[in-house]
């Protein structure tokens, strides 16, 4: 996709898919090139997301970029510089609803809006915070990753530990890719 886009007219770009599927990376990589066309970029990330770094987004596969933790979606409306052109945000899944309208009123306001995170949680369930950012944005991109089964494309985020929060920060040792066939939802 190739468009004329006006440098005053903002957007939303949402990047989703399961755990594993290249989310981050693919954020990294559209910041990265941001900064390489000389733009003003701002990247935040949920405070939550501590598995390989504070201050990082961090790819599974080790790619980094400095990021600001945030508490709430809102505390990004108040640290985003006004000659900012781009705004990363990882993790959206964390956040409430309010990513949303923070999201609306940073693209509102001119900027593009670049936002990653997972689309379902480990029960095959959507986010609703990611089903409305999707319905909002301008750009949406589905990445899938590799079932860890059967080796099929996997949009689910298998929970390997048994928990009972909708919210568990991990990595490989707690989850794995899974295609429809192999995916077991709890019950």
């Amino acid at each position: 996709m190739i468009f004329n886009v006006s440098s005053s007219s903002g957007w939303i770009e949402v990047v989703c898919g399961s755990m594993f599927s290249g989310k981050t990376q693919e954020l990294i990589r559209r910041l990265k090139l941001a900064s390489i066309a000389r733009q003003k970029v701002q990247v935040f990330n949920s405070h939550l997301d501590v598995r390989y770094s504070k201050e990082h987004l961090v790819s599974h596969d080790k790619s980094t970029l400095a990021a600001r933790p945030v508490k709430t979606a809102k505390e990004i409306l108040k640290e985003v510089d006004k000659d900012t052109q781009v705004v990363g945000i990882d993790e959206a899944h964390f956040f409430g609803e309010e990513i949303v309208e923070v999201a609306q009123k940073l693209a509102d306001s001119g900027k593009r809006v670049i936002v990653a995170g997972l689309d379902q949680d480990y029960r095959g369930e959507a986010f609703t915070n990611m089903a409305k950012l999707m319905a909002v944005s301008e750009f949406v991109t589905k990445n899938l990753a590799i079932c860890m089964v059967c080796g099929n494309p996997a949009h689910y985020s298998q929970r390997l530990t048994d928990s009972g929060k909708r919210i568990e920060v991990g990595a490989g040792d707690k989850y794995e890719a899974r295609c429809r066939k192999c995916f077991q939802p709890e019950k």
